[in-house]
């Protein structure tokens, strides 16, 4: 009888795995439902995004191992602002709207993981039930002296500064507000471990700095062993960061982000990332996905259609994967849907009773300026209604628009439904 793969070994099959505190005690905590672990989101907009995406599929597989996911939000932390891999300071934001960017990211994470319910009192049911938790419950009041005889008495500047979370920043000069960043993440971990019995951190590996400061603070503050884990940062092939196109971050949220534009951004995936994709954030079981390994041409797009849905549906239901789904086939092979992007054009639009393609492109975002638009049709890059548009003086009324409206491409991936308002 085949021995069956523990949850911490489909970690490590499935690319997640970047660094461990210690390997073993790690492996005997999850593989036995006994990790508490937490992972920290900064509400730093009303929305998650892909960037964050990785971080809600290992709580979710870690939930079905029967461990306990603690959601930190960081109503108190994002005051300030994580320096890690990045060059500037992050703007400042009013306590009113990381509350209210507090309560969003609840709402998107109940679509991954199953949080506790008031008046949840059975130990069995609700012992992996996760749990959300606002550091500003203990960071927004601290008396600042007694903080840093306490806790900052611990930390080394000298060991501090060689951290990676500061490198890039100290080129451009890092703020003793950032600085303080590291201390209280600290903070964070030492005061979970207890309120609620947190073990574990786990996060992106630029934390990993971080999360080493919070295991050695509760080591020397309380005597205790917690532990660590990175995930692999979600990379394509070129080494960039993935969830961000030419208009931004692709947000979980659907009115941020559509459930088309959401499946469209992994069904256009390079070929060289989709294996990797569908065995780091679906639940595919890897025998499956292992079997896609030699598939080329046709093939691949399949898999890659298969990504799209997967995700689609995780973070906007079957119903709208398969919407979406629908409209991007229909996109192909010529016909019309609903679904896709569109563009409203308002009447102050058109100069004495029409709009010329430049003024179509630029109006529905497809290009930044009226130059742009004009070497994308020269360079036979548009089409309108599935017919190439070759001539920049090209030009259209507002009946043309009526109803379903036109449907405009630029290039293969870039495509707007404009419609008259």
């Amino acid at each position: 009888m085949e021995n069956k793969m523990t949850v911490f070994d489909e970690l490590k099959a499935r690319g997640l795995l970047a660094q461990l505190t210690d390997e073993e005690e790690i492996k005997e905590l999850i593989n036995n439902g006994k990790a508490v672990f937490y992972i920290g989101f900064d509400p730093t907009a009303d929305s998650l995004h892909v960037g964050h995406f990785m971080a809600l599929c290992l709580m979710k597989r870690l939930q079905m191992a029967g461990n306990k996911p603690i959601a930190l939000i960081g109503g108190g932390t994002a005051m300030i602002g994580d320096p890690s891999g990045r060059s500037d300071m992050r703007n400042m934001m009013t306590t009113e709207t990381i509350d209210h960017n507090c309560e969003c990211f609840k709402k998107q994470m109940s679509r991954f993981i199953e949080f506790e319910e008031n008046g949840d009192s059975e130990a069995g049911s609700a012992h992996s039930r996760a749990i959300m938790v606002n550091n500003a419950d203990w960071l927004r009041d601290l008396n600042y002296i007694e903080f840093i005889r306490d806790i900052g008495v611990h930390f080394s500047v000298n060991r501090m500064l060689t951290a990676e979370c500061y490198k890039q920043r100290m080129e451009k000069g890092l703020s003793f507000l950032e600085f303080n960043y590291m201390i209280m993440q600290s903070y964070d971990f030492m005061c979970l471990y207890e309120k609620y019995g947190c073990n574990m951190q786990f996060g992106g590996d630029d934390q990993w700095s971080n999360m080493l400061g919070g295991t050695e603070l509760i080591r020397r503050k309380l005597g205790k062993d917690a532990y660590a884990m990175t995930i692999t940062l979600l990379l394509n092939s070129e080494g960039k960061k993935m969830g961000k196109t030419q208009k931004g971050a692709v947000w979980l949220d659907a009115h941020k982000t559509s459930p088309f534009e959401f499946y469209q951004y992994w069904r256009n995936v390079a070929d060289a990332d989709v294996l990797k994709c569908l065995r780091m954030l679906t639940f595919l079981p890897l025998e499956q996905i292992d079997e896609m390994d030699g598939w080329e041409g046709s093939q691949l797009n399949q898999a890659k259609e298969i990504l799209a849905f997967e995700l689609t549906k995780m973070v906007h239901g079957e119903e709208e994967a398969a919407r979406a789904q629908d409209s991007a086939r229909a996109l192909f092979t010529g016909g019309n849907a609903a679904e896709m992007p569109t563009c409203e054009l308002q009447e102050k639009d058109f100069l004495n009773g029409a709009i010329d393609i430049l003024g179509v492109l630029v109006s529905s975002g497809l290009t930044a300026s009226r130059s742009e638009a004009r070497r994308a049709v020269e360079q036979g890059g548009v089409t309108v209604d599935n017919e190439k548009v070759t001539d920049v003086k090209t030009s259209y009324t507002p009946v043309q628009f009526a109803g379903e409206g036109i449907i405009v491409k630029r290039g293969k991936k870039n495509f707007r439904r404009v419609v008259m308002k």
